[in-house]
């Protein structure tokens, strides 16, 4: 059975977004992502999770494995009508992340796995971990797993954050931090690493005495065709240590390169302008409607004329609005103007002014065309709706 999961929702771009799933380290909660949550929101949603028994999530019996943890997750993602996703996963949250790539191939789009690694050593040493926190409690081993998390020069050069993480470690509940150890012991994904067929991108700590870069090359070498980076001056929470450059990683394989991030940025920009001049409606109705074959098409269409055209300043939108309908009504486009005309009404145009385009066009373009105009428009407004 499921749990629900306590998660952050940031929104990114309107329309068209994708979504990027952040999932943490054993003993976290999602404010471990802080870092990279701003910058990932220039160009997706982002959702930020506590898995069960962690952060705010809620605490049940164990022990847990990790295709249940796993299944919190996708219970997540279905209820927010999230189908394809871009995983991140570090340690715990890359057991998670590799478990549904594997399992569940067609809902990631994308895998980034930070810190972690396919088998997590010997199950005993898990069990006699589990069984010390159910003894002792978290607080017990706060400073040992904090010391593997960050490397000694950051931790006396920032004593602030340290003691944020250690009490991050000591307030984890002491069933669901044992709980999860308990899932980790019966983890062992290195036969499926073949299986995986998400773009991946593997980063390892130089530092880091829990998956260290050996171990997390095994990782890279048995996803067929993914990349591996060692980020220099960072042990297990490297997304937090070199923050800068592990947020740069993810965003770039997200995104692209600088010529993917540009078309990205002209989508989301054009996406906006669409929804603006056309209404929700329309937009979200076509979006539903585009397959595989005709999505190249929206993705040219929402860039090109949306993103670069009507995005420019040297006219205002309602101007382009009139010279759009102009221009429909002379090449006799009678689909498109049909929508152009209920949009330009919606957004309060005045009847009198599409008379004066098409009238205007008549002239110069030819009766027919216009008298077909006055007849959409008249047919528009006599409905009494725009839809």
């Amino acid at each position: 059975m499921t749990v629900e999961l306590s998660y952050e929702l940031v929104a990114g771009p309107a329309g068209g977004a994708p979504t990027v799933v952040l999932i943490g380290s054993l003993g976290s909660d999602r404010s471990m992502w802080d870092s990279q949550i701003g910058a990932l929101a220039d160009t997706a949603d982002v959702i930020a999770l506590d898995v069960r028994g962690h952060g705010k999530s809620p605490v049940v019996p164990g022990p847990y494995s990790i295709s249940e943890l796993a299944d919190d997750v996708l219970a997540v993602l279905d209820s927010l009508d999230r189908r394809r996703v871009h995983l991140v996963g570090l340690s715990l949250g890359g057991a998670i992340a590799q478990w549904i790539a594997v399992h569940r191939p067609a809902r990631v789009v994308s895998l980034t796995l930070l810190c972690t690694s396919a088998r997590f050593g010997a199950a005993q040493s898990w069990q006699e971990r589990a069984a010390a926190v159910r003894g002792d409690g978290t607080e017990s081993l706060a400073d040992t797993v904090l010391a593997r998390w960050f490397t000694p020069e950051l931790l006396s050069r920032d004593p602030e954050l340290a003691q944020q993480y250690r009490t991050m470690i000591a307030s984890t509940s002491d069933e669901g931090y044992a709980a999860c150890c308990d899932a980790l012991a019966g983890w062992d994904g290195t036969a499926d690493l073949g299986r995986i067929a998400a773009p991946t991108i593997v980063i390892a700590g130089a530092q880091d005495p829990s998956t260290p870069p050996s171990e997390m090359r095994t990782l890279a070498d048995g996803i067929v065709g993914s990349s591996f980076h060692v980020v220099e001056t960072a042990a297990h929470l490297a997304n937090v240590e070199q923050a800068g450059e592990v947020t740069r990683l993810i965003v770039q394989h997200i995104c692209g390169g600088a010529y993917d991030g540009g078309r990205r940025a002209a989508y989301a920009a054009g996406m906006r302008v669409r929804r603006e001049v056309l209404g929700d409606a329309h937009v979200d109705r076509s979006i539903e409607r585009t397959s595989d074959f005709t999505a190249p098409f929206q993705d040219f269409i929402t860039r090109t004329a949306w993103g670069d055209i009507w995005t420019r300043d040297g006219l205002d939108h309602r101007t382009r609005r009139l010279l759009t309908l102009a221009i429909l009504t002379a090449v006799g486009n009678q689909h498109e103007l049909d929508m152009h005309i209920r949009a330009a009404l919606r957004a309060g145009l005045d009847p009198d002014e599409l008379a004066e385009v098409f009238l205007h066009t008549a002239v110069y373009a030819g009766v027919p065309n216009s008298n077909a105009a006055f007849a959409m428009a008249d047919s528009a407004l006599a409905e009494g709706r725009t839809t």
